[in-house]
């Protein structure tokens, strides 16, 4: 059963898809089966791993609005393991074209369904926005990636994403936790960078990922070529950095299923 991993922070970048890309891109390279599902308008995620806009007949603008099979979409890269279903413009309109809908927040939850058993991992790259895209990752999800920038204004908006994420949990998805929040384009040499990463974990405690994604020239080149870094450059610090990711977030789970499986057979 895949797990599933929304990748959310409505502050524009802070390095939101460059990590669904090569977290993904990571776990596919660990012979995890993964799919990463794009739902940002901008459709980055799906041309940074190769998948050019256009040369898709349908996106998951496609299966939100028209409810068409999420398998019938998904598009190969040049990892065996790794397939993307691909976004497209046409999500600007999805919540327009949902606010009626009585299921309008279950859309994606309702289309993995079918494909759970398929993979090990299950992304979501979310747009920069707290609306009807998002929710439905949130809801879809078991898990939330909160990607945070090293920056001045780093905690600005993520109190905003908590309070949505506590809403859904009373309304629509009681399992949803919080998977861990990433830092972004860290500079050991700045005083800034380290001051946020200490208030940072400061406020999420151990949610904060051992893992730190440096300041890296060849992570921002790697989308330009359709590769995910471990492809483009993996001797970089960037390829270095996300492969550690994904085997925290593999022990994690590993981990998680293995307290799960302890106390089922306890209860038993």
């Amino acid at each position: 059963m895949g797990r599933i991993i929304a990748i959310a922070n409505q502050k524009g970048g802070v390095g939101k898809t460059t990590t669904a890309i090569n977290l993904a891109a990571s776990l596919a390279a660990a012979d995890m089966r993964t799919l990463l599902i794009d739902l940002d308008p901008q459709s980055n995620a799906s041309s940074g791993l190769g998948i050019r806009k256009g040369t898709y007949p349908r996106s998951t603008y496609h299966v939100l609005v028209h409810g068409t099979p999420l398998e019938s979409i998904l598009q190969s890269t040049e990892l065996e393991a790794l397939f993307v279903a691909p976004a497209s413009r046409e999500l600007v309109g999805a919540t327009m074209e949902l606010s009626q809908e009585a299921d309008r927040h279950q859309r994606l939850a309702n289309a993995l369904a079918p494909v759970l058993t398929k993979f090990d991992f299950i992304l979501i790259d979310c747009p920069p926005s707290l609306d009807i895209l998002t929710v439905n990752a949130l809801v879809a999800a078991q898990s939330l990636l909160i990607p945070i920038q090293c920056e001045y204004f780093a905690l600005e908006g993520v109190s905003e994403l908590m309070e949505t994420v506590q809403q859904i949990r009373r309304v629509l998805n009681p399992n949803l936790e919080i998977e861990g929040v990433l830092l972004t384009m860290f500079d050991e040499r700045t005083n800034l960078s380290n001051q946020v990463m200490h208030d940072l974990r400061e406020f999420f405690g151990d949610k904060v990922f051992a893992s730190i994604v440096p300041r890296n020239i060849r992570l921002g080149e790697a989308p330009s070529h359709g590769r995910p870094i471990l492809l483009y450059d993996i001797k970089s610090k960037g390829a270095e950095a996300y492969i550690r990711l994904a085997k925290e977030i593999i022990h994690g789970t590993e981990k998680s299923v293995g307290s799960r499986t302890e106390r089922a057979a306890g209860d038993a």
